[in-house]
């Protein structure tokens, strides 16, 4: 293979492993604030507007209102655990997501995270939380 060819390869894998390191750092803080009921934290992995519902009841919400609805939540709903139980991807459009269960002093949410592209970088874009 001639040094172009190999150097283009390099380049692509090195692309590729950066893009997964991100999206697995992303899932890492967010499950570690749900663990710590972090909204703060949460938040900082949030697009500039994120839709959040609750048993369907959907809204979108900038940034600090996200933050003061999932303090709300964390203080509603304390904290037992959060269990990522699956997670994919599309295969064209770069869209992730991960289906997650967050278990409180009451019950039981199901999460669904939806993560897209924006401008490089993969952030949250939907939380959808349905009670089990």
């Amino acid at each position: 293979m001639n040094f172009k060819k190999s150097l283009l390869l390099a380049f692509l894998v090195f692309l590729f492993v950066g893009k997964a390191d991100a999206q697995d750092e992303l899932l890492t803080k967010t499950k570690t604030a749900f663990k710590t009921s972090n909204a703060k934290l949460l938040v900082e992995n949030f697009n500039n507007v994120v839709e959040i519902s609750f048993d369907g009841e959907r809204s979108q919400y900038n940034k600090t209102q996200s933050e003061i609805v999932m303090n709300d939540f964390f203080k509603k709903h304390t904290y037992k655990d959060f269990v990522i139980k699956h997670q994919g991807a599309s295969k064209d459009e770069g869209i992730k997501y991960a289906i997650g269960s967050y278990t409180y002093n009451g019950g039981e949410y199901r999460v669904y995270i939806l993560i897209k592209p924006f401008k490089g970088f993969y952030l949250i874009d939907t939380l959808d939380f349905s009670k089990e």
